[in-house]
């Protein structure tokens, strides 16, 4: 189906500046690595494999340690999030009521495999388990929103409508 996908990492220079002001604040604390990690995540949307190089060298961390936190850790991602996060719940519910043909027809319809990001970064397609709405199975949600009492071909619809929004 798909081929995973090589990002270019593109920072700007308030992304720069911010982390490099991080890592001032950071450098030569004990702990460090955790927020470090985080205020990354949060200003790049990802850990990029260069600025985790950066932390490394910077922080003087080695960078199986920083990538042993980031793995250990499910808040962390190497993956750049799509501009819409598209999520179907594969709880019992919605999973027995058809959330595992929704969430192939998405990954067909992407080019994509849960977990990662289509690569004009429009698009990253998730999986997950249970989020609390099993009357209204099989449930999906789009960044915020969430869409319940779906059909395959309704899913299709909200799909659709996202990608029109393109």
């Amino acid at each position: 189906m798909s081929t995973e996908a090589v990002f270019e990492f593109i920072e700007t220079e308030s992304q720069y500046q911010e982390f490099q002001a991080c890592i001032k604040e950071l450098k030569g604390q004990r702990g460090a690595q955790m927020p470090a990690l985080q205020e990354a995540q949060r200003i790049y949307g990802y850990l990029p494999i260069e600025v985790l190089k950066r932390l490394s060298r910077e922080l003087e961390l080695p960078m199986e340690e920083l990538y042993s936190t980031a793995t250990f850790y499910a808040q962390f991602t190497f993956v750049p999030k799509g501009e819409h996060t598209i999520s179907v719940c594969m709880g019992t519910a919605c999973y027995v009521k058809g959330a595992g043909d929704i969430l192939d027809s998405f990954s067909t319809e992407l080019n994509i495999e849960p977990g990662e990001t289509t690569i004009d970064r429009k698009f990253t397609l998730e999986s997950c388990r249970c989020i609390g709405a099993c009357g209204l199975a099989p449930v999906l949600t789009v960044n915020e929103e969430v869409y319940g009492r779906l059909s395959k071909k309704k899913a299709d619809k909200v799909l659709l409508t996202y990608q029109k929004k393109e």
